[in-house]
């Protein structure tokens, strides 16, 4: 389980239990076979096997392990020599989850959070199946960061706490993605789960583009969306407390400008209602768009 390193916030145990009817077990088979549909039909890994390429030799300096000794070099010469390697290419991906209390409530028995955590473990596998490092960031209230790490047990262990939800938490993407940023050394694939009602997202979503492959996948409730024969009502927003007035046939969010903003941005943006299917837009969108693919460059 996360230790102090986690840096659990206050009230951490008054989170609400799972988000979903599965048990630990139901669960990781849940996320296994949407890893492997995910998978279905690209190759698991460029990976396999030793994972390096041959580049030179170069005489032994003490320290150096035994097993990488050239010994036919070593023969020919009567010297020590070493065999070195091209390091291998792994992009890491960083899971970015939204925990706010918008996606925590709903019209239906699963929440747009309960789904996001299930899609956030599917995709963990995947990309842990192509020997890609994995991280995760909570953007809510909850200060819960996993660094990129090849472990199934320990991300398996952080989806399970992520599981657990309270339904008072702000949304932080803005602010958490903009400190992300910064401290990633390298180009790392960012898919943020989110239903992306943090105002100062789009902004900070364009930023990361221009470093970083960008995926947003936006859940909907289909509360959310459109409804017929209805007239003018109000309403309040889940996490800001701010009331607002809307019409029935008008969607809450304008979710078509959203998506097109982020698209010229250079950002891959998929609409996930959670009305009807969502784990086929979701196989189509991922194999479609080769995101896990891009892990090897």
């Amino acid at each position: 389980m996360p230790t102090a390193a986690s840096h659990a916030t206050p009230g951490e145990e008054h989170l609400l239990p799972a988000c979903d009817p599965l048990d630990a077990r139901q669960f990781r088979l849940a996320v296994k076979r949407l890893a492997d549909s995910l998978n279905f039909g690209t190759d698991r890994s460029p990976f396999l096997g030793s994972g390096q390429e041959y580049v030179q030799s170069r005489p032994y300096q003490p320290g150096d392990p035994i097993k990488a000794m050239d010994w036919r070099v070593m023969a020919r010469t009567g010297k020590p020599f070493i065999k070195e390697y091209e390091a291998t290419k792994r992009m890491p991906a960083w899971l970015l989850l939204d925990t706010s209390a918008s996606m925590t409530v709903s019209s239906l028995a699963l929440s747009k959070y309960a789904w996001a955590v299930q899609i956030a473990g599917g995709l963990a596998f995947a990309c842990l199946d192509r020997s890609s490092p994995v991280g995760l960031l909570a953007v809510g209230d909850r200060e819960l960061r996993l660094e990129p790490s090849l472990s199934r047990d320990r991300v398996l262990q952080w989806l399970h706490l992520l599981r657990r939800y309270r339904c008072t938490e702000r949304t932080t993407l803005a602010e958490r993605l903009s400190q992300l940023i910064p401290a990633l050394p390298h180009r790392a694939l960012l898919i943020v789960l989110s239903d992306l009602h943090d105002p100062g997202a789009l902004p900070v979503l364009k930023m990361a583009a221009q470093r970083h492959e960008t995926i947003v996948i936006q859940l909907a409730d289909p509360t959310e969306q459109p409804v017929r024969g209805t007239g003018f009502f109000r309403a309040r927003e889940a996490e800001s407390g701010q009331p607002f007035l809307s019409q029935g046939r008008r969607a809450v969010f304008d979710f078509a400008a959203t998506a097109s903003a982020l698209r010229r941005s250079g950002v891959d943006h998929l609409f996930l209602p959670t009305g009807g299917p969502v784990l086929t837009p979701l196989r189509q969108f991922i194999q479609a768009r080769g995101i896990l693919s891009r892990l090897a460059r």
